[in-house]
């Protein structure tokens, strides 16, 4: 049920952007997602269309920051969004060193009646 949009900056090699790719699936299972639920789009932008502020909140973020947006069902708790969040940040620092300031995490909740996986058909609709 998730849609996975990560984005970052051109540069880095396939081998690590495969890695973020399953970082951030492997995470997303621990927070209940389905087994061989992955969709995910990954897309690098030229530095000019690529943009941030390097300070908000007072994190120091780099040229390295990877944007990941999440749409998935709505109706987790708090708690889990941090344990996805905190496994998404210290998984990518474990596979390719980025930095935990360069992993901004936003998360869309959707209805399940929104997705349509194939064929016409909303699949989860009640």
């Amino acid at each position: 049920m998730p849609l996975a949009r990560i984005d970052l900056r051109k540069g880095k090699d396939a081998a690590y952007r495969r890695e973020i790719g399953r970082v951030v699936y492997e995470a997303m299972i621990g927070a209940g997602v389905p087994l061989k639920d992955r969709f995910q789009v990954m897309h690098e932008h030229d530095a000019d269309d690529f943009l941030f502020d390097a300070e908000y909140l007072g994190i120091h973020r780099s040229d390295d920051l990877v944007i990941i947006q999440i749409t998935w069902n709505e109706g987790r708790t708090v708690e889990q969004k941090k344990a996805l969040y905190k496994a998404i940040a210290e998984g990518l620092h474990a596979a390719v060193g980025l930095r935990l300031e360069d992993v901004f995490i936003n998360l869309v909740e959707v209805k399940k009646e929104n997705w349509s996986f194939g064929n016409g058909v909303a699949q989860y609709a009640t």
